[in-house]
């Protein structure tokens, strides 16, 4: 079975008496451990697609299911658990803490999942190990480079071993050398924890990175291919 099942997805934005598609019947499935790459244009769908896999957004019609439970029959609340749970995101912004340290920014989504204090400084310590920032622990966001920052973001999605993680333009902020050292940095990771990985991106490093492209076109898939690596 699929980690993630896609089937006949739409969505639609109105905008009083306009009606936007941004999704027009996307079908799809990837399995566990795979390190994917959503690709388009700007308006294809990519963003729309990765929020309503991260059950940030619901479709119109369709069903995404996320190891055989169907997002759209979720509350809102059962929604959110299961983000919370089983869903890492890294943000092209990095969206971190600006007063909180390394260690506290990455902490954070185990104390919402209500870890124990000795296990939560164990799994920080040693997920910031795997990032290779253990020396920069008690470092706050302004004391680090950009590239450092993305590495506590990557941290933080990892950090509670979720089933998938969402990347949101990951490299959009940081120069190529910096880039390619993060998306190595998410391949290690990838291949030690199994997570499955999709990226949302315009970034043709990114893309030629992936195992498998997908691109979008018009809300629709344009293509779908395995890449040798």
């Amino acid at each position: 079975m699929a980690l993630l099942s896609i089937k006949s997805l739409t969505k639609d934005y109105k905008t009083g008496k306009v009606i936007t598609k941004a999704l027009r019947g996307i079908n799809l499935n990837i399995s566990k451990g795979e390190f994917l790459s959503i690709a388009g244009p700007s308006g294809s769908g990519k963003t729309t697609l990765l929020n309503i896999i991260g059950c940030l957004d619901t479709p119109s019609s369709g069903s995404v299911s996320l190891n055989g439970i169907d997002l759209s029959e979720l509350k809102k609340k059962e929604r959110a658990r299961l983000r919370k749970n089983s869903i890492g995101f890294v943000f092209q912004s990095f969206n971190l803490i600006p007063v909180l340290t390394a260690f506290e920014n990455v902490e954070i989504p185990l104390i919402l999942l209500h870890w124990e204090k000795s296990k939560r400084k164990e799994a920080v310590e040693n997920i910031l190990v795997d990032v290779g920032l253990k020396d920069y622990i008690k470092r706050r966001p302004l004391e680090m480079s950009g590239g450092q920052q993305q590495r506590v973001a990557v941290a933080r999605a990892l950090v509670k071993e979720p089933k998938l993680v969402l990347a949101d333009e990951p490299t959009a902020n940081l120069d190529s050398a910096t880039g390619k050292a993060t998306l190595e940095l998410m391949r290690k990771l990838n291949e030690k924890h199994d997570s499955t990985f999709i990226f949302s991106t315009h970034d043709k490093m990114v893309m030629d990175f992936a195992d498998r492209l997908l691109l979008l076109k018009d809300g629709k898939v344009a293509s779908d291919s395995k890449q040798g690596r």
